[in-house]
């Protein structure tokens, strides 16, 4: 069994345990802050949320002759899930705000469309759930198991793949329209195949506006050249040359469920493996900044997803501190330093987090610092959003406010109102 089929194969046990019917506790949400002093007055942009594929999003669109073979949905054991023919995709994602706005604790979703609440997979209803709460527009990651490179990269006729890809990135388009341009999802790719890598970027950038593109962290992992191969050269060039985000998510880098000892029972593994995980873009963040990539590409841009922000100022030490110890040789083909690679083309985000909005601000630079809610995630700040805001930038003064929860959002996904 290769390592790309036990990883997904891990990942499978983890959606379904933290989706079947069963466990969990519900959260009675009785009231919700609306938008603060803060966020008025400012376009407040999220830059991480997740927009849950709705189920006839692939079926309403394929060609008559693909409408078996992209992903639908079928009911199996209480959940529901992605199929394309009779093989099982996996699951919806994680939606953990229900239909009545409670919130699901200690489970990574409802198992069925009609338990989430429809902001989870509708466009209207979104828009309202951000008028609540003061935010403008969201950068919007992929939420179905069917989305996911080790799934596409399944299909043993590839042409499914890209229709999926293709399709998955029409819909997003139309999603954004729709939304007056506040709902902007990040682009899926056909990893697998160079040229079509390229015109799928071209034709999301320049025919669809879509605002980023997702990539995977550790290409290896899934039988594809290393970022260091010149197979990714006209890629990070287009990139570069119009400074398109490239978005680096959560869990990809290493499996941190893994590393949960044997023995814990599910919920305590989940919030080990959660944590964890985070620490996936570290491993991303350090291989980018001594690859010496910045040198060849000066436009790139590339973006910590879901990450936290408290693990880079030790990273960045650790880097700059190893690169002379370490590396005599080798540092003398970087034109820069660490530091001064990750300040001008690194973007990290920060939701939970306490201790970094008080005290690493300047030590990460507030340039470089984007707001997340993670809706609907299970590590969601609902219904709490505000009150984080107030807690975590009110000790800032107001350009800090603004560059965080506008600026640096606006001038990096190229947004315009």
């Amino acid at each position: 069994m290769s390592e790309s089929t036990k990883r997904d194969e891990a990942k499978n046990y983890w959606a379904i345990e933290g989706v079947q019917p069963g466990g969990g506790a519900l959260k009675q949400v009785r009231d919700v802050l609306g938008a603060t002093s803060i966020s008025q007055g400012l376009k407040v942009i999220d830059c991480d949320a997740h927009f849950t594929e709705p189920p006839d999003m692939w079926t309403s669109r394929a060609p008559l002759t693909m409408k078996d073979k992209v992903p639908h949905i079928r009911r199996v054991d209480g959940m529901d899930m992605w199929f394309c023919g009779d093989v099982n995709m996996g699951t919806l994602g994680g939606t953990v705000v229900d239909n009545q706005r409670n919130k699901f604790l200690g489970k990574l979703s409802f198992p069925t469309f009609e338990e989430m609440h429809p902001s989870s997979y509708d466009v209207k209803e979104r828009l309202k759930v951000l008028d609540e709460f003061g935010i403008w527009a969201q950068i919007l990651y992929l939420n179905s198991g069917c989305t996911q490179i080790g799934t596409l990269l399944s299909f043993e006729d590839r042409h499914i793949g890209e229709a999926i890809i293709s399709i998955y990135n029409d819909a997003c388009a139309e999603r954004q329209i729709e939304s007056g341009q506040r709902l902007l999802q990040m682009a899926l790719l056909p990893y697998w195949d160079a040229k079509k890598l390229l015109a799928e970027t071209i034709r999301c950038v320049e025919v669809l506006g879509l605002k980023g593109v997702l990539l995977p962290d550790k290409p290896e992992n899934y039988g594809l050249p290393g970022f260091l191969d010149s197979y990714w050269a006209p890629f990070f060039e287009f990139c570069s040359a119009k400074k398109i985000p490239i978005n680096f998510h959560f869990a990809a880098a290493f499996d941190g469920f893994s590393l949960a000892w044997n023995g814990f029972p599910f919920e305590r593994r989940m919030a080990i493996g959660s944590a964890l995980c985070y620490l996936g873009n570290a491993a991303t963040l350090s291989n980018f900044l001594l690859s010496g990539l910045f040198d060849r590409y000066a436009g790139l841009r590339m973006v910590s997803v879901e990450s936290g922000l408290g693990w880079i100022p030790f990273i960045l030490e650790a880097l700059e501190y190893q690169m002379d110890e370490m590396m005599p040789n080798e540092a003398k083909k970087l034109q820069r330093r660490p530091i001064e690679y990750f300040r001008d083309h690194f973007w990290a985000c920060y939701w939970f987090e306490k201790v970094a909005p008080k005290h690493l601000f300047d030590v990460i630079g507030v340039d470089r610092i984007l707001f997340e809610t993670d809706y609907p995630h299970p590590t969601t700040l609902y219904p709490h959003i505000n009150e984080h805001i107030e807690a975590s930038l009110g000790g800032h003064d107001r350009a800090v406010q603004r560059r965080i929860l506008q600026d640096n959002a606006a001038e990096l996904y190229q947004l315009q109102w």
